[in-house]
């Protein structure tokens, strides 16, 4: 029965994900896989340089240090 309630959910909220992910379509990515990568896209952050996350890096010489994104 649980498994069969899950399912039911799930079902019911994937087409909504579907359509918010399609409508970030011009949406900036935050996590690179090099740290190159994350420095060139820091100014449209606001910021400069990269920090690791994980495996991956992400805009901003420290984490929080994002502005507003820039346009």
């Amino acid at each position: 029965m649980k498994r069969l309630l899950l399912l039911a959910l799930a079902s019911a909220c994937l087409p909504s994900v579907a359509c918010a992910q399609a409508n970030n379509s011009g949406a900036v990515p935050a996590m690179y896989a090099t740290k190159a990568e994350a420095e060139k896209a820091a100014p449209k952050f606001n910021c400069t340089g990269a920090h690791q996350m994980g495996d991956k890096w992400a805009p901003c010489a420290k984490h929080g240090d994002a502005k507003a994104h820039a346009d």
